[in-house]
């Protein structure tokens, strides 16, 4: 797994949180992904089966077609709750591989290395729900007004520390702009009002989400 670009989404996390990137990302623009229930169906069956095949000590079934539109490299975060509480949250933040493989990296990151939880179960998994994000590239923003909540989501640099909330959290948790911003600096381990810093770099991206379950009030991503 490339760990350079991995993210392991984490409140208790400082600069860990976005483990190993030394850089703000130099992306920008705005290409979305349209996937349709077809295309979320698989992934949905391919990241279960690659917590099951894992669980068992086994290798998950080939897939017999790979949609095109699956094979493009897409940035994405794969999420997991159990009971209404959030399970794990791992993903890619740049599109480093195409989408399917890294949703089924990405699942079984989720599952077992996400440092705030153990180890999935066997018997956790039955009631296992999942959700996706595919992320767009993301943009650097001059002003914090070009911020829209339920629409983006951040990213905050300042020096070594890096902090990433997805766009459903601020809109689950009923966030306003500022408390937004003030979230995803605590995220990197930075004072509240560190994206008013000079220093900081504030980027703002977009996902198409989706989930097995309605969505509810979750615990911060």
């Amino acid at each position: 797994m490339n760990f350079l670009r991995l993210l392991a989404l984490s409140l208790s996390l400082m600069v860990g949180s976005i483990m190993g990137l030394t850089a703000p990302p130099a992306w920008g623009g705005d290409k979305r992904m349209t996937l349709s229930d077809a295309d979320q169906k698989l992934l949905f069956q391919v990241a279960r089966e690659n917590i099951k095949a894992r669980l068992a000590g086994q290798s998950p079934p080939a897939l017999k077609t790979t949609p095109r539109n699956l094979m493009k490299p897409r940035g994405v975060f794969v999420t997991l709750h159990r009971q209404g509480r959030l399970r794990g949250c791992i993903g890619y933040l740049e599109a480093v591989k195409p989408l399917l493989p890294a949703v089924q990296e990405m699942a079984v990151a989720a599952a077992f290395q996400d440092p705030r939880f153990p180890p999935l179960g066997e018997e956790e998994l039955a009631d296992l729900q999942i959700e996706i994000s595919v992320l767009t590239p993301m943009r650097q923003i001059k002003k914090v007004e070009e911020i829209q909540v339920g629409k983006h989501g951040l990213y905050i640099v300042r020096g070594m520390h890096r902090g990433l909330l997805l766009p459903q959290v601020a809109t689950e948790q009923k966030w306003d702009r500022p408390t937004f911003l003030e979230q995803t600096c605590a995220k990197a381990g930075l004072p509240p009002d560190a994206w008013k810093d000079a220093a900081a770099q504030i980027y703002v991206f977009s996902a198409q989400i989706f989930s097995e379950q309605p969505k509810a009030s979750r615990g911060s991503r």
